[in-house]
């Protein structure tokens, strides 16, 4: 396959989300909410290869963004598939998706109260037995100690920007409450101190 089709099949997709579709996680058969997920810059693949994927976004020109790119790649798309709609109130019934997809949203909450609005409203969408994809900012590369801690979880990174950090505490609290398990080792990768962004495959308990 030429650079050019390749581009156009996988779009802008977060490298460790094709990780996970190359290692089999995702099927047709599922119902695969990304939550925040902008202009579909996620959903680009799952388009073209006619899986079933939804996704909402607080930011109405991202949805409406979303659409087009749906529409384009399937004519018959079903455009409501994508809804504007916050984190924390998804319109979405409990256990409606068989995966969930959370790409450099959650570390944008503004306490810990908050992050666990947005993940409850996540972990009550997603049914027993699902699959959720989690990457955002976390602690590793000794982040807390070189960021000036702003009060309820967030930090101000040494790249400027303001963000809430998952630590091994937040880990530990976030696993047990939302009855969830590691499906690999969770990793993080360090961009030459200035942050350091992780990625957690992980599937809530039957």
């Amino acid at each position: 396959m030429e650079i050019r089709e390749l581009n156009n099949l996988l779009g802008n997709i977060d490298i460790y989300l094709l990780d996970q579709i190359l290692k089999g996680r995702f099927d047709k058969e599922m119902k695969i909410l990304d939550a925040g997920c902008g202009e579909g810059r996620n959903c680009i693949y799952f388009l073209h290869q006619g899986y079933q994927i939804f996704g909402t976004d607080a930011n109405p020109t991202a949805i409406q963004m979303s659409r087009i790119y749906a529409k384009t790649i399937q004519p018959d798309y079903d455009i409501h598939r994508f809804q504007m709609a916050s984190i924390e109130d998804m319109p979405f019934h409990a256990g409606a998706f068989d995966a969930l997809i959370s790409s450099a949203v959650l570390h944008f909450a503004k306490s810990i109260p908050h992050f666990h609005q947005m993940m409850g409203e996540m972990m009550r969408i997603l049914r027993p037995g699902g699959f959720f994809f989690l990457r955002m900012c976390t602690d590793q590369g000794n982040m807390r100690g070189k960021s000036p801690h702003l009060g309820d979880g967030v930090y101000l990174l040494p790249d400027g920007s303001e963000r809430f950090l998952w630590t091994p505490e937040l880990e530990e609290e976030v696993m047990k409450k939302y009855q969830l398990e590691h499906l690999e080792p969770p990793k993080s990768v360090v961009v030459h101190g200035l942050r350091a962004m992780g990625v957690f495959v992980m599937q809530k308990k039957e």
